[in-house]
């Protein structure tokens, strides 16, 4: 029987990839990615030549029957996102759901992660958070976890227990998404991550009426980490 690796892959700066990373892209059967572009030119980087199937949140219930059978054949596959650790906010959960009942091993890869760098820059405490990933693309329903999860934080404050938030976003959605957070939490101070360990990095610590006006002016790029 073979072995599941889950391995981290850089979120903007290529040198983040780690040494056993490399090992282990290099030594496996094949590889499983979101987008096979995305990671043909991170194994060109670092001349890795090794056959990439495309597994994304389109394909992987259809493909994780395969994939798990190769493993239990005696195969050894990788599975990476475009950036980051695979499974947080990205596909592979049901494909290592699947190993774990079948008895195969799934070992991890640590490294980079947006989330976790972010906090670590943010200034805010970090020792509970609660991560909350993608919200819902459709504004009611942000509105209606953003209101579940005021109630939820009331409720965590008045046993003393006071997480920071951690929330992805997009760049097209961002402004919505400030302007709900300000309507549920009032003008609370945020703190927005945009590009972190790229050229244009950008860690914004202001309230959230601050960070509307701001990129209400200059359009965001790249993917975003909201905290507060």
């Amino acid at each position: 029987m073979g072995t599941l690796y889950i391995v981290a892959t850089p979120i903007g700066n290529l040198k983040d990839i780690t040494y056993r990373a490399i090992e282990v892209l290099g030594s496996v059967d094949y590889i499983l990615c979101e987008d096979t572009r995305v990671a043909g030119k991170l194994l060109s980087h670092y001349a890795i030549k090794q056959s990439l199937i495309s597994f994304n949140e389109f394909s992987e219930n259809f493909k994780t029957g395969n994939v798990v059978s190769d493993i239990a054949a005696g195969k050894s596959v990788a599975l990476i996102s475009d950036a980051g650790s695979p499974l947080i906010s990205d596909p592979g959960y049901k494909l290592v759901r699947e190993c774990v009942i079948k008895g195969i091993k799934v070992e991890a890869i640590p490294g980079p992660s947006a989330a976790i760098s972010a906090l670590t820059v943010s200034g805010l405490p970090p020792d509970k958070f609660l991560f909350l990933g993608y919200l819902s693309k459709k504004q009611g329903k942000r509105k209606e976890t953003l209101r579940s999860l005021f109630t939820i934080l009331q409720t965590m404050m008045g046993k003393k227990l006071k997480p920071t938030v951690i929330i992805y976003e997009s760049p097209y959605r961002l402004l919505t998404m400030l302007k709900d957070l300000q309507e549920v939490f009032g003008d609370v101070d945020i703190v927005v991550c945009r590009e972190l360990t790229k050229i244009h990095e950008e860690v914004r610590r202001e309230k959230v009426s601050e960070a509307t006006e701001h990129f209400s002016k200059i359009p965001p790029k790249g993917e975003l980490t909201i905290l507060f």
